[in-house]
């Protein structure tokens, strides 16, 4: 039987890659992975608590990655486009089918 869950939290951490993902070079952004070139250029590289729940499970190697003490995982988008509304729609189970609009010179 399962656990009376009483309590989610979901973390979005906008901006902070894992990796890149299958259609980044449409994007200009092959070879994406913040989390990942953040941690090889930074003395003393250290999220406790994002560690404890799961984060360091995630990069590629999984480096002193505890045992989590929460859920975690890697989201790869099935929406078209590049932007942060596509993906937190598709976290509540909405699936866009046209990608927004994106300005990355600026807006109009």
């Amino acid at each position: 039987m399962a656990a009376d869950v009483r309590r989610v939290v979901i973390i979005v951490l906008d901006g902070l890659g894992v990796g890149a993902s299958p259609d980044a070079t449409v994007y200009g952004d092959g070879g994406a992975d913040t989390l990942g070139h953040i941690r090889a250029v930074t003395r003393d590289f250290s999220l406790p608590n994002l560690s404890s729940l799961g984060l360091y499970r995630l990069l590629n190697p999984p480096v002193g990655a505890p045992q989590p003490v929460g859920a975690y995982g890697r989201m790869r988008e099935r929406s078209q486009g590049k932007d942060t509304t596509a993906g937190h729609w598709e976290l509540a189970g909405v699936v866009v089918e046209r990608p927004f609009p994106t300005y990355p010179r600026g807006f109009p």
